[in-house]
């Protein structure tokens, strides 16, 4: 895969930004030219982009108050240019982002970009109850937190961040990013992209903010901070287990391991299909993903014959061997210690691992495939890598069986290939997944390829599902008491 030359050295936009906050701090008593009367004093001209969590949260506590005053409207504004720079720049971004983070597939990233202009709900998606009687009127308002913190995970780092925001500023909220260490560049390119659009065309800066060199300590302090008033995760057990024990309330998007069940009913050549095409998704980095598969015996060697057909690579026993060797690694001690997925080969190409697995790999290869017994360490682990294991099974009941023990209760994401609505709704109900995909890919369940919209972070952990606007938004209720005439009602006049 082809790369574009590399792009000019973020890090140094960054210290050169920093290196201006600490002049413009001086003028900060004086108002911005880039702000009228009606919008307030611009925080600093830093374009998001700071040097400490404090900085970035008096900034976005700034910008919330402004954004405030200019109502529905300019949060509307202020989105359609996180959304067209995602379009518009969608290439350029995409390119930087794998160059810096060395995982997934290029095109895919690029993709990543281009479908936040799209699928991503906005204002539209923000409403109001509204409670009429002989008591007068009730209004149920969704009303924004204020400065939200969140952090967001390497895998999609770009992404997270510009789908976040679109939902947070929708809601009229501010966010203040700790991005991971491995993505900072990109994110901090695509936060000052964003925030220069927004502040040139509705003057106000500093909407989303980016701390500049994220550490476990940053992290920690946007946590504690008290000028935030929600967080926002998406990553792994660790620190989604970090955001559930916070005091804040936290929208938690965490940890996924999705089985697929395909029965003796399926069709065999689309789920062959779908498999392939959700399990290579930007090479499995998607939590949605598809990681293991549990099919029925009857059906076993047609799948895997349809997978070949599909384009997929189907690799020996000594050759998945091989490859779990190389792939998967022991981590931690003594009860703690489990399988985990071998950081120099997560995100990397099919290609890559059919040569860790001593097979040549031809052109063009997205996925490769193999039988294993469910005691193989590549079922029990989120391995973040485009080769998926097989596992025999002896009827429908043993799979869901099986599927149900290795999505180890996250209730992320499932999929199943299936013409019995019975067995369908067996499955359902047993893992009870926040996602739970019927005869079509993984990514389906996210609007692409199915219905609905579409967001990078899945809560699953808190209940909140695929977020939109109103999952950032905390309920206000107005009430008005009075002999009100109401439709329908008599003339009281």
């Amino acid at each position: 895969m082809s790369i574009a030359p590399t792009p000019p050295d973020i890090a140094h936009i960054v210290r050169q930004v920093i290196q201006e906050l600490s002049l413009a701090g001086k003028a900060a008593a004086q108002p911005s030219a880039a702000s009228g009367p009606a919008h307030g004093r611009s925080s600093a001209g830093a374009h998001g982009i700071f040097g400490s969590v404090d900085e970035a949260v008096r900034a976005a506590t700034e910008a919330f108050e402004q954004l405030e005053r200019l109502g529905v409207e300019g949060r509307r504004k202020a989105i359609d240019h996180i959304r067209r720079i995602s379009i518009d720049d969608a290439e350029e971004l995409g390119r930087m982002e794998f160059a810096e983070t060395k995982v997934g597939r290029l095109d895919h990233k690029i993709e990543k970009l281009k479908v936040l202009g799209t699928k991503v709900p906005g204002v539209e998606f923000m409403r109001s109850e509204v409670f009429s009687g002989d008591h007068g009127l009730a209004v149920i308002e969704h009303a924004p937190f204020g400065v939200i913190g969140a952090i967001t995970p390497v895998t999609h780092s770009l992404p997270t961040i510009a789908c976040n925001a679109i939902n947070m500023i929708a809601a009229g909220n501010t966010v203040v990013v700790n991005p991971h260490p491995s993505g900072k560049r990109i994110a901090a390119e695509g936060v000052r992209r964003f925030n220069a659009a927004i502040q040139r065309d509705i003057g106000i800066d500093n909407l989303v903010c980016l701390v500049a060199e994220p550490t476990l300590e940053t992290a920690g302090d946007l946590f504690s901070h008290r000028g935030v008033k929600l967080i926002c995760v998406t990553g792994g057990p660790a620190v989604a287990k970090a955001a559930m024990q916070s005091s804040k309330r936290a929208i938690v998007a965490g940890p996924g391991n999705p089985p697929v069940v395909v029965d003796d009913t399926a069709d065999l050549d689309n789920a062959a299909r779908s498999i392939i095409q959700g399990a290579s998704y930007d090479n499995n980095l998607l939590c949605i993903g598809e990681k293991q598969v549990f099919v029925v015996g009857s059906v076993f060697d047609r799948l895997m014959a349809a997978m070949e057909r599909a384009g997929g690579m189907r690799l020996g026993a000594r050759q998945v061997d091989a490859l779990t060797k190389r792939a998967i690694v022991m981590v931690g001690e003594g009860a703690h210690r489990h399988p985990a997925p071998c950081k120099d080969l997560v995100g990397q190409d099919a290609a890559v691992l059919a040569k860790a697995a001593g097979a040549a790999a031809r052109e063009g290869l997205d996925l490769v495939f193999g039988e294993t017994d469910v005691d193989n360490p590549f079922v029990p682990t989120e391995q973040m890598m485009p080769f998926v294991p097989f596992v025999r099974c002896k009827d429908v009941d043993e799979a869901i069986h099986r599927a149900h023990e290795s999505e180890h209760g996250f209730r992320h994401t499932a999929i199943i290939h299936s013409n019995d609505v019975r067995t369908m709704t067996r499955m359902g109900r047993l893992l009870d997944t926040t996602l739970f995909v019927k005869n079509g890919p993984s990514v389906a369940g996210l609007g692409l390829g199915g219905e609905g919209y579409l967001s990078f972070s899945i809560a699953t952990p808190t209940g909140e599902g695929v977020t939109t606007p109103l999952t950032f938004t905390r309920q206000r209720r107005c009430t008005l008491v009075d002999d009100l005439c109401i439709l329908g009602s008599p003339d009281r006049s």
